[in-house]
């Protein structure tokens, strides 16, 4: 099956025969009418209003037709117009040059929408039926260059039929390379989707049980706490639903509530009642909102926060906020991954942005923003 270059080429070609058709029309009736004797105008005359009629029909339907047919008819009709070399006068007077004209551009424009069988079949039968019928006419005891002149339809349509197979070849490289493109961004898709889904998977482990195992194994909780088995089972559930991707919208608000459920804080929360977003950004939101509340569980030193949210479904401020002992976050390591990964990365990946300002001793601000339209 050609690919898209080849289509247009083969849509081109046919346009391209009917152009060259009719733009060289009138010129050769031109020749014609000029060249032809007082006795034989009129004649002259007919068959070239004969030739126009037949060649404009002929450049309609290569333009709007399909198949082969109408080539075998165009080499009977133009045969048919070069009889009339027997009762115009035109070999006496010199005037077969419009039709050998229409005969050489004929079967070099053939080339362009033919096989190479059909299109070869055409040259040699409408060439060398020209070159008979001059020949019963009598034209090489008049001048035989008549003949040798109309013999170089055939060669001339042999050249078309060569640039026009390296330009069909040229499609088809075209086309494979197009292919291979295409492949090779589908390919892409798929490796950076599952790269996408690896990611998101090891920053939903750390923020979940990673980290409710860190702050065990490191005495920052009790293995004994009265909240720790309930928070293993809500990771665990976590992570089981992370594996199914959710499609629709989610309410932001009850996605925050959950998390603050589990944050062990005391947080002072200020929300709309309901705020509905596409689920991947609702998500990712409250993913990153979840982690900044587990740093200020982790590091701040206080076990108040304030989380606010304001705005709608096209555009949305979230702050997680709190008095601890704040930080620098020019001074955290690149190999942390909690806030590139699990807060900027989430929100950069659904088109939203997070700020974090904090200063030793002042306590620290996540500021999560998102708009519409940028994911």
């Amino acid at each position: 099956m050609a690919g898209e270059a080849g289509r247009l080429l083969v849509r081109f070609g046919r346009r391209y025969a009917a152009a060259v058709r009719l733009a060289t029309l009138v010129p050769i009736c031109a020749i014609a009418l000029f060249r032809a004797p007082p006795e034989h105008l009129a004649a002259t005359a007919f068959v070239v209003g004969a030739a126009a009629a037949w060649t404009c029909g002929y450049a309609w339907w290569l333009r709007a037709g399909r198949g082969s047919g109408p080539v075998a008819l165009d080499v009977v009709v133009l045969l048919g117009l070069f009889a009339s070399v027997f009762w115009t006068g035109a070999v006496e007077d010199r005037n077969t040059g419009w039709l050998r004209l229409l005969v050489t551009f004929a079967c070099v424009t053939c080339q362009w929408h033919t096989s190479p069988l059909a299109g070869g079949a055409a040259a040699l039968a409408a060439g060398g039926g020209a070159v008979g019928i001059l020949t019963a006419a009598g034209a090489a005891e008049v001048d035989a260059t008549l003949i040798s002149g109309t013999v170089w339809a055939i060669p001339a349509a042999g050249l078309s039929r060569v640039a026009w197979v390296l330009v069909h070849r040229a499609a088809e490289r075209a086309d494979r390379m197009a292919a291979e493109a295409a492949r090779a961004r589908g390919e892409s898709l798929v490796a950076a989707a599952v790269r996408a889904d690896e990611r998101e998977l090891a920053n939903s482990l750390h923020d979940t049980a990673a980290t409710t195992l860190l702050m065990v194994g490191v005495g920052q909780v009790r293995s004994d706490a009265d909240w720790l088995a309930p928070q293993a089972r809500r990771d665990l559930d976590r992570l089981r639903s992370d594996r199914v991707r959710a499609s629709g919208h989610a309410d932001l608000v009850d996605l925050l509530r959950a998390d603050l459920d589990a944050a062990q804080l005391t947080v002072e929360f200020d929300a709309p009642a309901q705020l509905r977003l596409p689920f991947g950004v609702a998500r990712a939101i409250a993913d990153a909102a979840g982690e900044a509340l587990t740093n200020v569980r982790r590091h701040a030193g206080t076990t108040r926060a304030t989380v606010r949210l304001h705005g709608d479904a096209r555009t949305l401020r979230l702050d997680i906020a709190d008095q601890g002992k704040g930080f620098s976050p020019a001074d955290v390591p690149d190999t942390r991954r909690g806030l590139r990964e699990s807060v900027h990365g989430r929100m950069k990946r659904v088109g939203g942005t997070a700020t974090i300002t904090s200063t030793e001793g002042e306590g620290t601000l996540v500021r999560l923003e998102w708009r519409a339209g940028h994911e």
